[in-house]
């Protein structure tokens, strides 16, 4: 079982940066890969960046150059720097791993999300 925590977001002007954090916690094997997904009232959610325990990583076209995703194996976190912030950057963003727990049964965790707004 994993629960995970999101924080950092908030209300910023466009051009801005924010930085989203992530914390695992809970009794697992091992978290196979960590992403950020974002979603905005009356769209699907989409995937922001992804990176795997070994340090491989990919983004979203619309976020390449822009964010950047990483973390850190030994505290389970992963972070999402955010840099020349738009509006249409504004959703809800959700902290995704994807874990294998003590009995080889591979699981999907969500976080709570967090609010992460953009005004022109």
């Amino acid at each position: 079982q994993v629960q995970l925590v999101e924080s950092g977001g908030g209300l910023v002007q466009a051009g801005g940066s924010l930085r989203l954090s992530c914390a695992a916690s809970g009794r697992y094997f091992s978290i196979n890969a960590m992403a950020w997904y974002r979603q905005a009232p009356g769209k699907l959610r989409e995937l922001v960046a992804a990176v795997t325990g070994v340090g491989s990583t990919n983004y979203a076209d619309s976020v390449k150059g822009r964010f950047t995703i990483s973390r850190d194996n030994a505290k389970n976190t992963v972070e999402l720097q955010m840099n020349s912030l738009k509006p249409e950057d504004t959703a809800v963003y959700y902290c995704n791993a994807v874990a294998d727990q003590l009995r080889g049964i591979r699981v999907n965790y969500w976080g709570q999300g967090t609010q992460v707004t953009v005004s022109s």
